[in-house]
């Protein structure tokens, strides 16, 4: 009973701050909706993905460490029998021709050992909720890069259709005109080879989204990898969170799950290094009992003291001593890792956004009007064929470059709000 409550505390007392890491209901997969937002596939990852069940779990082991640190050592029971003629043919009573001794015994960790054990122990489990919420963190990255890139594939295969239906709709046009002898065979056959093309494009982007799909689905969990759902958020609308001021690195120093989860296992070194250090005094055992010696009763009490002449555990020492100076050199390499990786995708999401500007609002733009000029004066006579497919390959590059631009502004800033440390709304 007692050690159900002490579970019970210890579980309240060491719930994760930033995020939930305790046992969820599992989200099946055919709970994944037919019109998927990113706000619902960042929360059915959360649930349902394998890596989080693992971030679970290691936090479920190390609150069990506590637990086991939080225990004293077992006392025993120790029985003595001395003296006793067992093998003589007539033997006299039990109790009063023997010398019998039963005594209890409970040993001591002296040093500080047990204040040692139960810090290490405790930094453990906050080691392992900060590890699980930067599995969530990268986990949210993933997903997140994985629905922007079934947009894409989304965004490219509706441009790719459109591009198909306005050649059918100039091939339409062009068979009549052939039938009245308007035009002649060779073009009508070039124009046919123009649509087997963007058709077979076509069917390429069809791919590319059925497999974005599947990568997708495979990170929020699903068993069925070949679900059929459609992303709701577009590509050049997906929700970025408010604006706030300029973040840079200080920011991540501070949120970053990584980062502390380095800094608590320095923290976590240095308190397996007193550990080591109190287990150089050999533990002491105090016992107490009674004995009965041929007939008289007496008091038994008796000490067992180490004598720590060779061994004062100098492995264990060296190695928790070489340990903490390995957690401090890695906490000061993470934190020039994070800082360079903040500013990488500050620049990636400033050029992003410059080049979605320009793309958007003049590259498309112009040659959407380029083409449609051309197409009205070939529809008037007045252009050729070749003028047309050139209008129509460029526009569709147009399209392509805008859709890869608002992919990459898109990543960019999910990749500087997860070096932020995942917190949204925190861009330059």
């Amino acid at each position: 009973m007692r050690g159900l409550i002490l579970a019970v505390a210890l579980s309240c007392s060491l719930a994760l701050p930033a995020v939930s890491l305790a046992a969820q209901e599992p989200v099946e997969s055919s709970r994944v909706p037919a019109r998927l937002t990113l706000a619902e596939a960042l929360r059915i990852a959360e649930a349902a993905s394998p890596v989080m069940a693992g971030a679970r779990a290691s936090v479920a082991m190390a609150r069990s460490e506590v637990i086991g640190a939080r225990e004293r050592p077992n006392p025993t029971v120790e029985v003595e029998s001395r003296g006793f003629p067992l093998f003589e043919s007539n033997r006299p009573a039990f109790l009063d021709h023997q010398e019998l001794t039963v005594a209890v015994s409970q040993e001591l960790e002296p040093g500080g050992r047990r204040r040692w054990l139960r810090e290490v122990a405790d930094l453990g489990v906050q080691v392992a909720s900060a590890q699980g919420t930067d599995v969530l963190r990268r986990l949210r990255l993933d997903v997140q890069r994985a629905y922007v890139q079934a947009a894409l594939a989304k965004a490219d295969s509706e441009a790719a259709r459109a591009t198909l239906d306005d050649i059918d709709r100039v091939v339409a046009i062009n068979r009549a005109r052939l039938e009245q002898g308007e035009l002649s065979g060779i073009e009508m056959r070039r124009l046919q080879v123009e649509r087997h093309r963007s058709a077979d494009e076509a069917l390429v982007a069809e791919l590319a989204v059925r497999q974005a799909r599947s990568r997708l689905l495979a990170l929020l969990g699903s068993q069925s990898l070949d679900q059929e759902f459609d992303t709701v958020d577009p590509l050049a609308g997906l929700p970025l969170g408010a604006s706030g001021p300029p973040a840079g690195p200080a920011d991540a120093l501070a949120n970053r799950p990584d980062l502390a989860a380095l800094r608590l296992s320095e923290q976590r070194a240095g308190a397996d290094a007193g550990l080591q250090r109190s287990l150089r005094i050999p533990p002491v055992s105090f016992g107490a009992g009674w004995q009965r010696d041929f007939g008289t009763n007496a008091v038994v009490v008796r000490a067992t003291v180490g004598l720590p002449l060779w061994n004062r555990n100098e492995s264990g020492r060296a190695r928790a001593a070489a340990e903490q100076r390995l957690a401090t050199g890695l906490t000061a390499l993470a934190a020039t890792s994070v800082a360079l990786e903040v500013q990488l995708a500050a620049d990636a999401v400033a050029s992003n956004r410059r080049r979605v500007s320009s793309i958007a609002t003049d590259y498309v733009r112009a040659a959407r009007e380029a083409r449609d000029i051309v197409l009205a004066s070939y529809r008037a006579g007045a252009a050729t064929l070749i003028d047309y497919l050139d209008a129509q390959r460029t526009l569709r590059d147009a399209q392509r470059a805008e859709n890869r631009a608002w992919f990459d502004y898109r990543v960019s800033s999910f990749e500087l709000e997860a070096a932020l440390g995942g917190a949204p709304g925190r861009r330059p």
